[in-house]
């Protein structure tokens, strides 16, 4: 009986214990801090957190490598003095995390549509890592719930051909006619259409970029251009709208005024602009005077070394990206603050007016080359009263900005590309190795002012240091692809 009674009793002290525990866990969770992350969070993070990293590298890198502004300031960027730029590669890699979650979660729940949301967003980040660095870690990235701490470096061929395969899979994906809703979209307001239009749209611009390297790129591009779906308007657009309160402002609106100044117009995209009467450089550039009429006074600054030959003076960034009281704001013009550029209108219909010229699509030129500079115009709410022209049409007959040569395209593209991320940048890379690495064909640009790289453009970011000691096997076999050289000068893919 004795032994039956102490069963019991330990019976009854383990069951207490047990409720104790259970008690005990329930009084150390947290009701405010959930175990579980819904799709509408992941998604809008991962947007955020991937435009805001490209529209910050546009104000410290695009914009200034492609001679469209300059730094006043630490220019190591402008002169090809160049680091490895790990901001780019942090910033990419971790917004990457939360679009692998989002993928997960909309495979699980067969929702179509988000699945081919997130493919187009992860391979619109994955298309800005590998056009920077070459190659970079692909197929197993993002993979350390596998235990893989050191991804393999992907060959950026491969990278290419997959990346061309997933966005046409994204494509069918968001057709179908029953996908389910896209949760967090904070670029398109869960528009599947125009998920699928920016998924054939970013195609059209992977095969430009590679096109000296891929076999097949003028068909392809061709057969997505007659399958239709891409974009046709700045409706289109694939951008992220700011708010108007921390943390969610444009990235710049934040900066102190000391940082926002360390960059300014350049000098080259001034003279660019004043010769053509352009009105965008109202939208551009703050005129010194403050007077946004035919006065408006600009100028500015020198892309190259702080050398006595090379100004480092240049008017402001215009008023859509930085708010100061002193002067002229956004609202008091009538037009928006900025927002995140992914891509835009204006540079789809200059891809076409590039591909028609190449032979690769029927169609007219000039028609495309025309609509890209009025959508520009368009999207950046241009002024026309503070030029000497009456109407769109009056600029392009009159300004000498008319159609005459295949060059003509690229120097609009390059106008229409300000604060479009990394972008300005590529498309140099592109037009510097088509022109036989060499700036003589490219009529509205020279090397940079007192630069320290012999006037060559560097061909690609170096990888970050961190990767040396967190990945180094795989480190040194993407540089013993280089040539043995992490060099801003190492031969890419792209480019050879």
């Amino acid at each position: 009986m004795k032994f039956f009674k102490s069963i019991s009793l330990l019976l009854v002290l383990a069951g207490l214990f047990m409720v104790s525990c259970e008690q005990f866990d329930e009084f150390n969770e947290n009701p405010n801090e959930p175990t579980t992350v819904s799709p509408d969070v992941l998604m809008a993070s991962a947007i955020r957190n991937s435009v805001n990293t490209t529209t910050e590298e546009s104000f410290l890198l695009g914009n200034n490598i492609a001679q469209l502004s300059a730094k006043t300031l630490r220019n190591e960027v402008d002169a090809y003095n160049w680091n490895a730029f790990p901001t780019v590669w942090e910033g990419l890699y971790g917004s990457l995390t939360d679009v692998y979650a989002v993928e997960e979660i909309a495979i699980e729940s067969e929702n179509a549509h988000l699945e081919g949301a997130a493919i187009v967003l992860r391979s619109w980040i994955f298309s800005v890592l590998t056009n920077a660095y070459g190659d970079v870690p692909y197929f197993e990235a993002i993979s350390g719930l596998q235990d893989n701490f050191t991804p393999v470096y992907d060959p950026q061929p491969e990278i290419y051909a997959d990346l061309l395969s997933e966005l046409e899979r994204a494509s069918n994906l968001l057709s179908s006619s029953n996908g389910g809703s896209i949760a967090g979209d904070l670029i398109f307001n869960g528009d599947a259409s125009k998920w699928q239009k920016f998924a054939n749209t970013l195609r059209l611009q992977l095969l430009m970029l590679a096109s000296n390297q891929l076999d097949n790129a003028a068909a392809d591009f061709a057969a997505i251009v007659d399958g239709g779906n891409i974009m046709e308007s700045n409706d289109d657009n694939a951008t992220l709208t700011y708010l108007n309160a921390f943390p969610n402002q444009f990235p710049l609106i934040p900066l102190k005024t000391g940082d926002f100044d360390a960059v300014a117009i350049s000098s080259t995209l001034v003279a660019h602009l004043t010769d053509y009467d352009d009105p965008r450089l109202f939208r551009y550039a703050r005129p010194d005077n403050d007077m946004y009429t035919t006065e408006g006074a600009f100028n500015g600054a020198d892309n190259g070394n702080n050398t006595d030959d090379c100004s480092k003076t240049g008017s402001r960034l215009g008023a859509a990206y930085y708010v100061d009281g002193s002067q002229t704001t956004a609202s008091q013009l009538g037009i928006d603050l900025a927002k995140g550029i992914m891509m835009t209108y204006a540079e789809v219909e200059f891809l076409l007016a590039e591909a028609v010229a190449k032979g690769w699509i029927s169609g007219d030129v000039e028609s495309h080359y025309r609509n890209g500079i009025a959508a520009s115009m368009e999207y950046h709410q241009v002024d026309l009263s503070s030029t000497q022209w009456s109407s769109f049409e009056d600029f392009y007959d009159n300004s000498g900005v008319a159609y005459e040569k295949v060059t003509d395209i690229w120097e609009q593209k390059w106008v229409a590309l300000f604060f479009h991320g990394l972008q300005p940048y590529f498309e140099l890379r592109r037009w510097y190795h088509e022109s036989g690495m060499s700036w003589d064909g490219i009529p509205f640009l020279n090397p940079p002012c007192a630069n320290v790289n012999d006037d060559e453009l560097p061909l690609r970011f170096l990888y970050p240091g961190q990767e040396i000691s967190l990945n180094e096997a795989n480190y040194n076999a993407a540089v013993d692809r280089l040539g043995g050289s992490n060099s801003q000068n190492a031969s890419m893919w792209l480019v050879q």
